[in-house]
C-alpha cells in the first residue's frame, strides 16, 4: 500500500481544484516571447528631438564620403572607451596575496606553542628558555607576514574603489554614447525614409514616364545609395547594441569590485586581528605552559627522589638489622669446617693404612729377593 503524502501545501484557492483525465499529451507551455525593442522608442527630450530633425535635413545621401564617415565619431568613441574600460578594469591579480595566505596558513598551522621539552628535571630547565625565544621568534615571524600581507589587501582595496568610482564614470559616459548613436540612427533613418519616399519614387516616376536609360540609371544609382546608407545605419545598431550590452557589464564588475572590496574589509577589521589574537593567546598559553611544566617536572622528580630515598632506607635498615645479628663466624661455616676436617682425617688414616700396608708387602718382597740372590750365589760356589 502507497504512503500518503504529508508534505504540506500552500494555496490561494478557496477549493483545491478538481482532478482531470486525458489521452493526450500535456502540451509545454511556450516561454513568452520578449517584446522588441526599436531604436525609435528611444527616449528623447524636446531639444533632443529637434536636434535630430535638424541634423536629418543636413544628410547628403548622395555624398559618398558623408555616408562613409556617418556616425564613425561616436562609434571611435565607443571604440575607445572599450580600449580604456578593457585597460583599467581587468581581473585583479590576487595571485600574490593567495600565494601569501596560503604561506601564513602553512606557518599558522605550524605555530604549536607545546613544543615537547627534553626529559629530565635539568633538561626541562635548560631548553625551557631556548623553547620561549623559539616561539617569539616564531610569533614575530608570522606577525610581520600578517602586517604585510594586511598591507597589500589595503592597497587592493583602495585600488578597487577608485575602480568602482571610475565604473560609475564609465557607465555615465556609455549611456551618453549611447543616446548619441541612437540620435545618430533615428536622423539617419528619417532622413532616408525621406528620400525614398520623394526623391527616389520621383526619379523611378521619371524614369518609368521618359523611358531614357540615363533617367533609368539615376534612379538606380539613388537607390543604391539609399541601400549603402540603410548598411551604414545598420552597422550602427550593431554599435548601439554593444553599447546596450555594455551598461550591465559595467554594473556586473563594479558589483565585482564592490563585494571584492568588502571582503578584504572584512578580513582587515575580522579576520588579521583573529589571526593576532589567536598568536597572542598561544604565546601566552605557552608562558602558562612552561610554568606549569616546570612545577610539575619539580613535582615528579622531588616525588622520585622521595621514594628512592625511602626505599633505600629500608634496604639499608634491613641489610644492617641482619648483620648485626649474625655471629662472628655462621654455624654452617663451622659445620661446613667440621665436615671437611673429619673428611680430611679420615683420609688421612686411610692413606696412613694403605702405606704400611704398602710397606709390609714391600719389606717381604725385599727379603724374598735377598733369599733368591743369596741362594743363587750359593749354586755359583759350588
Amino acid at each position: 500500500m502507497d504512503e500518503l503524502n504529508l508534505t504540506p501545501s500552500l494555496t490561494l484557492d478557496a477549493e483545491p481544484s478538481a482532478p482531470t483525465l486525458t489521452l493526450e499529451p500535456e502540451k509545454e507551455e511556450e516561454a513568452p516571447q520578449a517584446k522588441p525593442v526599436s531604436v525609435e522608442e528611444t527616449p528623447l527630450s524636446p531639444e533632443e528631438q529637434k536636434m535630430v530633425d535638424d541634423f536629418s535635413e543636413k544628410i547628403d545621401i548622395t555624398n559618398s564620403q558623408q555616408v562613409l564617415q556617418y556616425g564613425a565619431a561616436c562609434q571611435k568613441k565607443i571604440g575607445d572607451f572599450s580600449d580604456a574600460a578593457l585597460s583599467k578594469v581587468r581581473t585583479k591579480d590576487m595571485g600574490e596575496v593567495g600565494g601569501m595566505l596560503t604561506d601564513l596558513v602553512s606557518e599558522l598551522k605550524g605555530f604549536d606553542a607545546n613544543a615537547q621539552p627534553q626529559k629530565g628535571l635539568f633538561g626541562f630547565f635548560k631548553r625551557a628558555g631556548q623553547q620561549i625565544d623559539d616561539l617569539k621568534l616564531r610569533y614575530s615571524k608570522v606577525e610581520t607576514n600578517v602586517e604585510k600581507i594586511e598591507g597589500m589587501l589595503e592597497n587592493h582595496q583602495v585600488q578597487l574603489l577608485k575602480d568602482v568610482a571610475m565604473l560609475d564614470k564609465m557607465y555615465e559616459m556609455n549611456m551618453a554614447y549611447f543616446k548619441e548613436l541612437s540620435m545618430y540612427i533615428l536622423a539617419g533613418k528619417k532622413k532616408l525614409e525621406k528620400v525614398r519616399a520623394e526623391d527616389l519614387a520621383q526619379a523611378q516616376a521619371k524614369a518609368q514616364a521618359s523611358g531614357l536609360p540615363e533617367d533609368a540609371q539615376r534612379a538606380r544609382d539613388l537607390e543604391d545609395m539609399c541601400v549603402r546608407f540603410e548598411k551604414k545605419l545598420y552597422d550602427l545598431q550593431l554599435t548601439r547594441t554593444i553599447s546596450i550590452q555594455m551598461a550591465p557589464q559595467i554594473r556586473l564588475i563594479q558589483n565585482n569590485d564592490t563585494l571584492m572590496a568588502e571582503k578584504i574589509q572584512t578580513t582587515i577589521v575580522n579576520t588579521i586581528p583573529l589571526w593576532k589574537n589567536q598568536m597572542v593567546l598561544a604565546l601566552g598559553l605557552a608562558h602558562s605552559q612552561q610554568a606549569m611544566e616546570a612545577q610539575r617536572a619539580v613535582s615528579d622528580m622531588t616525588n622520585d627522589l622521595l621514594k628512592k630515598n625511602a626505599a633505600a632506607l629500608k634496604q639499608g635498615t634491613i641489610d644492617v638489622a641482619k648483620e648485626s645479628e649474625r655471629g662472628i663466624v655462621d654455624i654452617e661455616t663451622l659445620q661446613q669446617t667440621n665436615r671437611s676436617l673429619i673428611e680430611t682425617l679420615d683420609e688421612l688414616n686411610k692413606i696412613q693404612t694403605e702405606g704400611r700396608q704398602k710397606r709390609a708387602a714391600a719389606e717381604a718382597e725385599l727379603g724374598r729377593i735377598e733369599g733368591e740372590l743369596k741362594d743363587k750365589l750359593m749354586e755359583i760356589r759350588k
